[in-house]
């Protein structure tokens, strides 16, 4: 690694160490456990992932003791929480350049550290790292295909490009071209990371928002930190709020190929910034333009027809602000508020990850010796809520976990219910979420 490089994972380390965040503790047992030290269910973080059917429809959680994990995990699931016992202290490391992984390393786990093929997938409270080390190059830490992925206190580090790359494609290419990118793009979550990188090193395609992160730039030469792709829907958006941007002398703030929407809230910049506002990439970077060139720039206009949107409100450089990035949040569609710009917004409305309200109970029928309970939205069930009946009796959970009706029986039925227990166990909602959202008692 380079000395700059060094100076800033050590610095970064320091700080994850000493940063109070911590996910709130769960009121169950973890589904599985991974321990380096052989005290878990499993010795691996792959191992324990991949022990989860591809058909999974509840919330499944892995708590992955502390210890670095030399390995490389692929997440074909849906619903998986992957929780780590500290930010610091437990670690997912590999060393993979996407140009060796295209070449004699390829292999059936991916191209990043961490491999996301799957929907609501939530991962919390660890680091993350791609090892190669070298300035420049794709060296992904986490790629991703799936939709309502939430990321959240962890550190996201790689020296190349592309460190954190969240790319729902249909066709799950990785190339550039604009005409094979057709399908819908996902919506992801990030909060309080710390994430450093080369070219390009945040680049979301389809709806992100990111709150409270750190993000450093490592590379003097990138053409840019962020990068975003919303071609697939003009509402699309990548918003960050109360973010803080570094790098070293020079480093450039954000650029995209095909049509983007960047939104900045109360976010700073350091001084080392260049004055260079996001822009279009048009070929060649520099130089004389070849016919090649010419045909990139025109293979991207489809993708190229809603002109620059970039919105900033309460963004300041340390040492003296630039002019492009003056508060202009008024002109950005329906000419929003800055209270107005929220996750539920970021998504149209569609997914509100920082929701805490839990599933609420719609409908409570009987039939025979069983009562089903109707919720809101889908829901898990661990260990073994029941249903307190009038009369003193119980009906046990029975079945339903993953779906929105449970089935819940007892010897006989004579009495109504009168509350819903969790009798060590909880019901939660099963879909992503930036909290545990956890089933309300209150019946109808």
């Amino acid at each position: 690694m380079r000395p700059i490089a060094i100076a800033f994972f050590t610095a970064l380390v320091g700080i994850s160490a000493a940063a109070p965040a911590q996910p709130a503790a769960l009121p169950f047992t973890p589904d599985l456990t991974v321990a380096a030290d052989g005290s878990g269910d499993f010795k691996s973080v792959q191992e324990a992932v991949a022990s989860i059917p591809r058909d999974n429809r509840e919330r499944r959680f892995v708590f992955v003791k502390d210890g670095v994990y030399h390995e490389k995990v692929r997440v074909d699931t849906n619903y998986l929480t992957l929780r780590g016992q500290s930010r610091a202290g437990t670690r997912i490391e590999f060393a993979q350049a996407m140009n060796d992984y295209r070449g004699a390393q390829r292999d059936n786990l991916g191209s990043a550290v961490l491999n996301i093929n799957g929907d609501d997938f939530v991962l919390e409270n660890l680091t993350v790292q791609n090892t190669h080390g070298v300035i420049g190059t794709h060296a992904f830490a986490i790629y991703g295909r799936g939709d309502r992925t939430v990321i959240q206190d962890c550190d996201v580090l790689s020296q190349g490009n592309d460190t954190l790359s969240l790319w729902r494609t249909g066709n799950g290419q990785f190339s550039e071209d604009a005409i094979a990118h057709t399908s819908p793009n996902g919506r992801y979550y990030h909060a309080r990371l710390k994430v450093c990188g080369s070219v390009d090193f945040i680049c979301p395609r389809g709806w992100c928002y990111m709150t409270e992160c750190d993000l450093f730039e490592v590379n003097p030469r990138a053409e840019a930190a962020m990068w975003h792709d919303g071609s697939r829907d003009q509402d699309m958006k990548f918003v960050i709020t109360r973010s803080r941007f570094d790098g070293v002398e020079g480093w450039r703030f954000a650029r995209h190929h095909h049509d983007a929407m960047l939104v900045l809230l109360d976010c700073t910049f350091s001084k080392t910034m260049r004055d260079q506002q996001p822009k279009r990439v048009i070929y060649p970077l520099s130089g004389q333009a070849t016919p090649a060139d010419t045909k990139k720039n025109k293979d991207a206009d489809p993708t190229n027809i809603w002109g620059e949107r970039f919105y900033f409100a309460n963004c300041h450089r340390d040492s003296g602000d630039f002019a492009w990035f003056k508060d202009n949040l008024s002109t950005a569609p329906n000419s929003p508020i800055p209270a107005q710009v929220t996750a539920k917004w970021t998504f149209a409305g569609k997914w509100d990850p920082e929701n805490a309200t839990g599933p609420a109970v719609r409908n409570i029928s009987a039939l025979g010796n069983s009562f089903t309970v109707t919720f809101g939205e889908n829901v898990t069930v661990k260990g073994h809520p029941r249903l307190a009946l009038r009369d003193g009796t119980f009906a046990d959970y029975a079945r339903g976990s993953g779906t929105d009706t449970l089935t819940f029986t007892a010897p006989s039925i004579n009495s109504p219910v009168a509350r819903l227990e969790f009798a060590g166990g909880s019901i939660l909602a099963t879909e992503a979420a930036a909290t545990l959202r956890l089933a309300s008692v209150t019946l109808p």
